[in-house]
């Protein structure tokens, strides 16, 4: 079944320039442009509300929306948002503007499941991860919301590379010279201390032992 994109009611906005912006903000909206796909900038607002209940769900840069303008839609892709430094309230949104059939490079997030089935979290290690998300090239109609990773009988000391994952049809790492590191399953500090004291003390005994033996020649 295809994809079914959130919707994004907007209205188009004929000014610009501070004052402009403030009076759009004062009415509970926010300014917002759509550029790319070589055609014109639409400068256009959003509702406020709906902006930061899609930054909640914590994917809104790596989802694509359809943006409705004057009972038109528009396939788009948050690119950029700016904060209020104080209030962290957005105040500006720049969407780009896709083809459906275009192909881009971007972050999706890494999430890990089954960490009870993890042998090396049983037994106390942690996940040390490398990467929290992976750039990706996808079809803009077909992002994955994220890269799931599965830690069923994982080891102590075992790594999780970008090879081992079934990335979705036409879906491929942007790096592609390497097969990059993507988490490990990593002994807590605490352990690796106590097993780099083992290793000092078996080291000066073995020195302690060899001073012995040159002394009783």
């Amino acid at each position: 079944m295809a994809k079914t994109n959130t919707v994004i009611k907007a209205e188009v906005r004929t000014k610009a320039g501070k004052g402009s912006s403030r009076a759009i903000r004062r009415d509970g909206r926010i300014p917002a442009v759509i550029y790319g796909a070589k055609k014109e900038v639409t400068k256009i607002t959003v509702s406020l509300i709906d902006i930061r209940k899609l930054l909640d769900t914590g994917h809104f840069l790596s989802s694509t929306y359809d943006i409705e303008v004057e009972g038109k839609k528009q396939l788009v892709l948050p690119r950029d948002v700016q904060f209020h430094p104080v209030s962290d309230w957005p105040l500006h949104v720049d969407f780009l503007r896709l083809a459906q059939d275009a192909m881009i490079a971007i972050n999706v997030p890494v999430h890990f499941i089954n960490d009870e089935e993890c042998p090396g979290l049983r037994k106390g290690g942690i996940i040390n991860a490398v990467r929290h998300d992976i750039e990706l090239y996808c079809p803009a109609n077909a992002i994955p919301e994220s890269i799931i990773i599965d830690l069923t009988g994982l080891e102590m000391g075992d790594s999780v590379h970008i090879s081992s994952i079934n990335l979705p049809e036409g879906v491929t790492p942007v790096i592609d010279d390497r097969d990059f590191t993507i988490a490990t399953i990593a002994a807590p500090s605490g352990l690796k201390s106590d097993e780099a004291d083992e290793d000092d003390d078996e080291e000066q005994s073995v020195e302690v032992e060899a001073i012995s033996q040159k002394s009783e020649e």
